[in-house]
């Protein structure tokens, strides 16, 4: 797509009236919340929409492409428009962890979708992502509800009133101001953009649940090459497929603020436990010797290979080297970093994994800062031939007082499906 018409398709975006807009927040069919979905009433008068095949019956990336085409058929023209881009290097690498909405990432919003559209949108999640708890769509949708909370959070702090902070924050005082944290460099608010609480238009800044994105880089098909491309604030889903198959299933970036917090109905998330818990058993079995040379010299408030550092790894592996580690440490370091690794569907995550297991000879583990991973600046890198993973503790934001996590996958050939050289 030129950037003409990716211009023109966010002025629609941006100037698009939908009618019914509530602003409560809704559940979908038990999966992540809207706040601020439209209702399937709409006056918009655009043309209809190309109507794609759909195969109920189809498995593995057929049931992705029927799913996908599923969406695409409850979007009117103007609407695929958005979400059909073109597979360029531009396009792909346009995600971030920032609270930053359509100006740092392309796609159809999904606080501007009705209730059939969403409920498309997340079935096509359901069926490109993992299933175990904890990961995959799971963990997909429990970010996004923790966007939901810090929206809720930084409005009550705005207000001077309103309902109590989650459980995570309850002693913690709130902010919208980032000068306020005691990070030296590493943000979530864009520069000269503080966030604001809720949901609001296409581009807006802020945080809630309508303000992640849905895009194709390529059209869906069971031969080609495409991508789908989904994220907003401490989400990056990166899918690649090439000729039926999954081809790349990395950048993944994830991160959560608050690191937990309790429901009004009780149940408590804490949606990159297993990511914390896999790093901390691997950190806590190194002796001091082991710890020792695994300590990276420098000190990281952030992760590496963020958005925007594609191709960036290090000329030189740092810390100590798999081989060396005890054959019980050694499983401790495939279970780290199955976490990640899981957020793809189950069958590639499987072949993923076993690739990374062959290479785990070859592989290292690094840190920086303290192994609880409970403070700023706290580090774990895993970093072999194939497989890159991060994961970094961050002062709060918005809640004050405690940590929140930013954690990143990426492969060293197959980020992107290998479409791109980032030389």
């Amino acid at each position: 797509m030129s950037r003409e018409r990716t211009r023109r398709v966010r002025m629609r975006r941006n100037t698009r009236n939908v009618a019914g807009a509530i602003t409560a927040i809704v559940l979908v069919g038990g999966g992540f919340a809207i706040a601020n979905a439209s209702t399937d009433v709409s006056t918009s008068k655009s043309a209809a929409g190309v109507q794609r095949p759909v195969d109920k019956k189809a498995t593995g990336t057929k049931a992705v492409v029927s799913a996908a085409n599923a969406f695409l058929n409850t979007l009117d023209a103007d609407q695929q428009a958005e979400v059909l881009l073109d597979l360029t290097e531009e396009n792909a690498t346009a995600w971030s962890n920032l609270p930053c909405g359509s100006t740092c990432r392309p796609g159809i919003e999904l606080g501007s979708l009705t209730d059939t559209q969403l409920a498309a949108a997340q079935q096509l999640l359901k069926v490109a992502t993992g299933t175990g708890k904890g990961s995959g769509y799971d963990q997909i949708t429990q970010i996004i509800k923790a966007d939901d909370v810090l929206a809720s959070v930084q409005a009550t702090s705005s207000a001077g009133a309103g309902p109590a902070a989650p459980s995570d924050a309850a002693s913690s005082t709130a902010s919208a101001d980032p000068s306020a944290t005691a990070s030296s460099t590493a943000t979530d608010a864009p520069t000269g953009a503080p966030p604001s609480g809720g949901t609001g238009g296409g581009g807006s800044f802020g945080y809630g649940s309508g303000l992640y994105y849905m895009a194709f880089l390529g059209t869906p098909s069971a031969d080609g090459t495409w991508q789908m491309h989904f994220g907003g604030h401490h989400l990056a889903v990166n899918l690649t497929y090439k000729k039926g198959k999954v081809a790349g299933a990395s950048p993944f970036f994830i991160g959560v603020e608050p690191t937990s917090w309790t429901a009004e109905d009780g149940t408590t998330y804490s949606p990159l436990e297993e990511q914390r818990s896999g790093m901390l058993a691997l950190t806590s079995s190194l002796s001091t010797e082991q710890l020792a040379t695994a300590k990276l010299s420098g000190t990281y408030n952030d992760v590496l290979l963020g958005p925007g550092e594609d191709g960036q790894f290090p000329e030189t592996k740092e810390g100590i080297k798999v081989s060396e580690l005890s054959p019980k440490q050694q499983k401790l370091v495939l279970k780290a970093i199955y976490p990640w690794v899981s957020n793809v569907d189950d069958a590639t995550a499987k072949k993923l994994m076993k690739t990374y297991e062959r290479e785990l000879n070859e592989t290292y583990v690094a840190v920086s800062g303290g192994t609880a991973l409970d403070t700023q600046g706290d580090y774990v890198r895993i970093d072999g031939p194939g497989v890159w993973v991060e994961f970094v503790c961050q002062n709060g934001l918005v809640i004050q007082g405690k940590v929140h996590y930013h954690t990143v996958y990426r492969d060293h050939t197959r980020d992107y499906g290998s479409e791109f050289s980032f030389s």
